[in-house]
């Protein structure tokens, strides 16, 4: 006797679950990661300007480091969601496990780099004679917890496409706690200034990595799945990350550009983009829970080969995507009075600010969707035209950009070939979602 399918109502319902379930936790996971840096600078800002800009220097290169590795969490909560919808959850723990030891090859490879490269890497980045070295010295230590790091992407991609959430959020909070414990006793207790505080964060970062090798090694003894490194796995999640990897290097591409044309604004107008820039990636951690969500839900369903699912799963996901952009560019054009006087109080800056915040307002549910969709497709493994489709909008957004400070435009300018450059994306991936070319079903793509 078959199964009577489910009521419209009943499945949205379902799917919202499903979507809360897996994307709060997530949110809370993903505002962790900031929390860390910012709680070094809290920290280490009581010791003395140079030292504040040391650190400022080293995290910028750290997180730039760490985020072209970012393709490391999406390429394996993808791949591991396929085999966890096949039901084969040995394959998923073993695919998730290639994951980790490809994390650990690459950690390896920018410790080697950066440790020698420090001093140049600090000078490329035009740091005073009394900042260099606390940045330096700074950049060296946190560089040997590189590869925990990456180990937690990897891990991360893992639980998630396990369709757990709750775990990195866990953790997350963990090594938030224990980063700034660490932090303080090694500063102040210990008198180690910036050395305490980035020994404190790549003990906390091991730590991490620990817990989640820890949870799973477990799941791997319980499913009986091999912990053994494997070249052909290692190798089959190297070219899954490459597309995602250009796709990250096209996105920070666009960032730097838009800062560099905002630098040729004048100082007011940097300074007020890199406030609005602040705010705009707090924006993109919502709706990138969303997209977090989508990558592990949409990867189950067409593992179990349930291409309808998949479908109906996308546009609910969309729906909310759209949503939760209209409630945030609802915040965002009502707290722009209160929000701007909280980083300045420079009315030059605030004036740049102002009419460039209506653009941010308004281009949220575009984010919305774009977030979500690209989680959709990366959760389907369709990297190669995520790769593709970045490029071909960072090939729009340069010339336009480049040509703000030729016209005479100002921020608000830049800002509007930044919310071009998010409806091209718009345009791109829903092209794709609506061609049906993204629904690969099965265990492997």
């Amino acid at each position: 006797m078959t199964q009577a399918p489910a009521r419209p109502g009943a499945a949205r319902r379902r799917h919202d679950r499903e979507i809360v379930m897996l994307a709060v936790p997530a949110f809370g996971a993903l505002v962790a990661e900031p929390l860390f840096v910012m709680a070094d600078s809290a920290i280490v800002g009581h010791l003395g300007t140079a030292q504040l800009a040391g650190l400022g220097i080293a995290s910028a290169l750290l997180m730039t480091a760490v985020s072209v590795f970012v393709f490391l969490a999406y390429a394996t909560t993808a791949a591991v969601a396929r085999r966890v919808g096949a039901g084969d959850l040995p394959s998923a723990i073993r695919q998730g496990m290639d994951g980790i030891w490809l994390a650990l090859l690459l950690g390896g490879a920018v410790v080697a780099v950066v440790l020698p490269t420090a001093p140049a890497l600090v000078d490329l980045f035009g740091a005073s004679d009394t900042a260099a070295p606390y940045a330096i010295t700074y950049l060296r230590i946190s560089t040997l917890g590189i590869p925990a790091m990456l180990v937690v992407l990897a891990a991360t991609g893992v639980l998630r496409g396990l369709q757990n959430t709750r775990t990195p959020l866990y953790v997350a909070i963990a090594g938030f706690v224990a980063n700034g414990v660490l932090n303080v006793a090694l500063v102040y207790g210990a008198g180690f200034g910036i050395a305490g505080s980035a020994w404190g964060t790549v003990i906390a970062q091991c730590g991490m990595a620990a817990v989640y090798l820890v949870v799973v090694l477990r799941g791997a003894r319980r499913h009986g799945a091999s912990l053994r490194p494997d070249a052909a796995g290692i190798r089959a999640s190297a070219q899954a990350g490459v597309p995602l990897l250009v796709r990250t290097l096209s996105l920070r591409a666009i960032l730097m550009i838009a800062t560099a044309v905002a630098a040729r604004l004048g100082d007011s107008d940097i300074a007020a983009h890199q406030i609005i820039l602040s705010l705009w990636s707090l924006l993109a951690f919502a709706l990138d829970a969303i997209a977090i969500a989508g990558q592990a839900i949409i990867g189950r369903y067409l593992g179990a080969g349930d291409a309808q699912g998949a479908r109906e799963a996308c546009r609910r996901m969309v729906e909310w995507g759209v949503a939760v952009g209209v409630v945030l560019g609802g915040l965002v054009a009502l707290a722009r009075p209160v929000f701007l006087p909280l980083f300045t109080s420079d009315a030059t800056v605030t004036d740049a600010a102002l009419p460039a915040l209506v653009l941010v307002a308004l281009s949220q549910p575009i984010c919305g969707i774009v977030f979500v969709l690209d989680g959709v497709l990366m959760g389907a493994g369709d990297g190669p035209y995520l790769a593709w489709a970045m490029l071909l909008t960072l090939a729009v957004f340069t010339p336009v950009a480049l040509l703000v400070p030729a016209f005479g435009g100002g921020l608000t300018a830049l800002w509007a070939t930044m919310t071009l450059m998010m409806t091209v994306r718009m345009l791109t991936l829903w092209l794709r979602t609506r061609s049906g070319r993204w629904i690969v079903t099965g265990a492997a793509r």
